[in-house]
């Protein structure tokens, strides 16, 4: 592929083949135009260049690739269905009861069951897998209340992001509950810290970084010790390692890191980007899913980052809009032919027959323009 300086590219302009930040990852499609907008977010993140094998053009040029996703067709009559979201908010509120609860037993009995856990992670997949776009619709369910540390939200959302990547990557069934016992737990080595060590906005102590770094190794051991599946033990052992062999404890790289241990470290990542914590503000979803893509020093694997991106796409579920119209809304399911152009909840609009009334965002049609601010959504 050849390389395009950013800031050298017409505007607006079609390139006639799909153009990526790197090998891996598409940001515009031939039917997109490369605008001032798209540069804008591309040079925030310090993109400089972008990658493609066709050449910007005048005009939009139909291309022929197949992007391998055709047979997942989006429903758009059913992507703002009420009773699927309050089945949602339901299936959210037990979730975060469920985890809370874990949390609780295990700081008094300091014992868990396995098989107790798979069994709830496995219908907590099917639910997912029927409904992930619903769930991620009313996650802001899973924010902390006040007399709650964040680990039960934290947990929560990133079981649920891992296991949406798992079942894009196809993972057996089996395998799938393995990963959701392990995002379930990654954080129960937390358990032998102080809460303050993990909650304080203000900068930690040399011992009390060294305490916060042991979490991964105090989880571990205490699966180890419930007798936990291995797998399991060492993806809570493993999710704080990094590709680039800068994370902890064992500064593992690479292939030494295994498949559930990359897969909760996106999760989480994008997690605790797109949520609120103590001593920050959360960003708005498509803000970190930029921040994730950019993947600064290749922390993260580049095939789990894709899976995130066509899962929940570049403006992901839930997050809430601005449209050209001059319109509000909120993206209510992925496009799984360009994770660019979602579907789309518009507030105010209803159906002849009463339903929200939902859109696929397109190039040549209604469009995203740019996330809402928080003041925007609570206006």
């Amino acid at each position: 592929m050849k390389n395009f300086p950013v800031e050298k590219i017409p505007r607006p302009s079609y390139f006639t083949k799909p153009v990526y930040i790197d090998e891996k990852f598409i940001v515009s499609a031939p039917e997109t135009p490369f605008t001032d907008e798209l540069e804008k977010a591309l040079s925030e993140w310090g993109f400089t260049e972008v990658l493609s094998d066709g050449e910007p053009r005048e005009n939009y040029v139909p291309e022929e690739e197949s992007t391998g996703l055709e047979n997942e067709i989006t429903d758009r009559s059913t992507a703002s269905d009420p009773d699927k979201i309050q089945q949602a908010e339901r299936f959210y509120v037990s979730f975060q009861r469920y985890v809370s609860s874990i949390y609780k037993y295990v700081g008094m009995r300091n014992t868990i069951n396995f098989d107790t856990i798979a069994e709830k992670i496995k219908t907590a997949c099917n639910t997912i897998r029927e409904g992930h776009r619903f769930l991620m619709q009313v996650q802001r369910l899973a924010e902390p209340s006040d007399d709650e540390n964040y680990l039960v939200s934290h947990t929560v959302r990133s079981t649920i992001i891992a296991i949406i990547i798992g079942i894009y990557l196809k993972l057996p069934n089996h395998r799938l509950i393995e990963l959701g016992v392990s995002a379930l737990l990654h954080e129960i080595g937390m358990l032998n810290l102080a809460p303050e060590t993990y909650l304080s906005g203000r900068q930690l102590t040399k011992q009390e970084k060294k305490n916060l770094y042991s979490h991964p190794i105090y989880g571990y051991n205490f699966l180890k010790s419930c007798n936990f599946p291995l797998v399991v033990s060492l993806a809570v052992l493993e999710h704080h390692e990094r590709e680039n062999g800068t994370g902890y404890p064992q500064k593992l790289a690479g292939d030494k890191i295994g498949l559930y241990a990359k897969i909760i470290a996106v999760a989480c990542s994008y997690e605790a980007i797109s949520a609120e914590r103590p001593h920050k503000e959360a960003k708005d979803g498509y803000t970190g899913m930029l921040e994730l893509m950019k993947n600064e020093g290749k922390q993260y694997n580049d095939t789990i980052i894709r899976a995130l991106v066509y899962s929940l796409s570049i403006y992901p579920i839930g997050l809430y809009v601005m449209l050209s119209s001059g319109k509000k809304g909120q993206v209510v399911d992925i496009n799984p032919e360009n994770p660019r152009y979602p579907v789309v909840q518009v507030f105010g609009e209803l159906l002849p027959d009463g339903k929200n009334k939902t859109v696929q965002t397109a190039p040549d049609g209604l469009a995203i323009t740019r996330p809402l601010t928080h003041e925007e959504i609570e206006g």
